[in-house]
């Protein structure tokens, strides 16, 4: 069964910086991809997704400016998360998503990785 696996996450300090990678044993060229995270007691939410096919972009509210995605090689997506803040923690997923705005998941959820903003 395809799958995304999420890495990078970790603990960091407020202010601090993160890279997460979304990555596939298949081409994600011709698939919009989505990050998503769901901190504890909370829904599951997006928080930014790129096109297929001009790698247009789009952001949570809440991270535009800190959070960057974007495309590695043709197996990897990344979200470069700066300045993050103790609101950003939570397990992060990556998901192909149909891109609206807003980005709708399909398909089966990963893992995730866990992000921990804490002093």
């Amino acid at each position: 069964q395809a799958r995304l696996v999420e890495s990078g996450g970790g603990l960091v300090q407020p202010g601090g910086s993160l890279r997460l990678s979304c990555t596939a044993s298949f081409s994600l060229d011709f698939y919009a991809i989505g990050w998503f995270r769901q901190a504890p007691a909370k829904e599951r939410e997006g928080v930014s997704c790129i096109k297929s096919s001009d790698s247009t972009t789009d952001y949570a509210t809440s991270v535009k400016g800190r959070f960057t995605i974007s495309r590695g090689n043709d197996k990897t997506v990344y979200l470069q998360m700066n300045d993050l803040k103790p609101e950003d923690t939570g397990v992060y997923y990556c998901s192909a998503v149909t891109f609206g705005p807003p980005c709708e998941p399909f398909g089966s959820w990963g893992q995730g990785t866990q992000v921990t903003v804490s002093s």
